[in-house]
């Protein structure tokens, strides 16, 4: 499943309505979502439930929709074409309960559209009261998905096991972006095992990835924030970390598929936090629960030390920098209590001790 948004149909204009509880975000929103916005010109999105998520309330749930699909090249600008996608999350207090009728629910959407001067043309669902629905609405309903053929899952269903333990989510953690599934602190079944690696600026982390993924016959996956800092001529912004931190785990994703025994991940979300805390003196909840659940992501944490001779390539702090950003990358390990080995020697000795861990 994808999440970037499709090209509109270039004719005639029309904006798209959907309407969840959203609770938890799952592949089968992003199915929806992304059908929609295949066949609208725009498409408003109201995310609300009562009672509400005591953890995670709409308006935190809307901000994750926003991440996933705030675009694959925002680097380079909006992409042209996409279908414009604006998501409104509504308080429980302001909103019918989940328990009131059909009648209810539809009167309270469409006085809410009235009051915002909101035109809908179209209404999509994955329910069997969207046709009522849109009827109240006086507008056309299509159905997307509504067996879960494609997607089999349903909110419903996700809620029930995220009210057990993390550890027994099992396989229903596939049927959600592992973005969303961080945010429950939920990481999902991986196809091989991943070992990432951690270190200061110019420690050698990038040289040894590429030697370990040889030595290993395996696949290894870059450091996206090193991308979008040079995309970016270095001017990154606030929003630009949790970003990073979405995009460094799709971009694991796909390279699980060529990946043998192991991944080799060069750098992870905690490491993106520290960076957020470092450059703008805080870190978006998102963020941080994706550092939160490190430990559970990868099987193994690797330190570089910060001794290979200093490079300075334009894009580096200055020398004296690496010492502290070492020392701050092994107290957040120990503060999220992320069991690590450190790596010093040669790019030979570092992939030994590696392999020696690995057994």
């Amino acid at each position: 499943m994808t999440n970037v948004l499709p090209a509109a149909s270039p004719s005639p204009a029309r904006t798209g309505l959907v309407v969840g509880k959203f609770w938890p975000p799952h592949r089968g929103h992003q199915l929806l979502l992304e059908t929609a916005a295949a066949q609208v010109s725009e498409l408003l999105v109201l995310v609300y439930a009562n009672p509400d998520d005591p953890r995670h309330a709409a308006p935190a749930r809307a901000h994750w929709l926003r991440e996933l699909y705030r675009g694959d090249d925002y680097a380079l600008g909006p992409r042209s074409g996409a279908t414009p996608l604006r998501i409104e999350a509504l308080p429980a207090a302001a909103v019918p309960p989940d328990a009131a009728d059909d009648t209810t629910h539809r009167e309270f959407v469409r006085q809410w559209l009235a009051r915002q001067g909101e035109r809908i043309d179209v209404v999509f669902s994955s329910e069997t009261y969207g046709p009522g629905f849109a009827e109240h609405l006086g507008v056309t309903h299509i159905a997307v998905d509504n067996q879960r053929q494609q997607v089999p899952t349903s909110g419903t269903r996700l809620r029930a096991a995220l009210a057990e333990e993390a550890e027994s989510f099992g396989e229903s953690a596939l049927h959600i972006h592992p973005f969303i599934a961080g945010q429950y602190g939920v990481v999902p079944p991986a196809t091989v095992p991943r070992l990432v690696l951690l270190g200061a600026e110019s420690s050698g982390k990038t040289t040894l990835s590429i030697a370990l993924a040889e030595a290993l016959g395996t696949a290894w996956v870059p450091e996206f924030g090193r991308t979008l800092h040079e995309q970016k001529n270095g001017k990154l912004v606030y929003e630009d970390l949790l970003y990073i931190g979405r995009r460094q785990l799709e971009l694991e994703d796909e390279a699980a598929a060529q990946a043998h025994g192991w991944l080799v991940c060069d750098t992870n979300a905690a490491t993106t936090a520290l960076y957020s805390y470092y450059y703008f003196h805080r870190c978006d909840p998102a963020l941080q629960r994706l550092a939160e659940v490190c430990r559970q992501r990868y099987a193994h944490t690797f330190v570089c030390m910060p001794t290979t001779p200093f490079e300075d390539d334009g894009w580096r702090g200055p020398e004296a920098l690496r010492q502290f950003q070492h020392g701050a990358i092994l107290m957040q390990l120990e503060m999220l209590g992320i069991p690590y080995t450190l790596l010093d020697g040669s790019v030979e000795e570092r992939v030994a001790k590696v392999r020696a861990v690995l057994g």
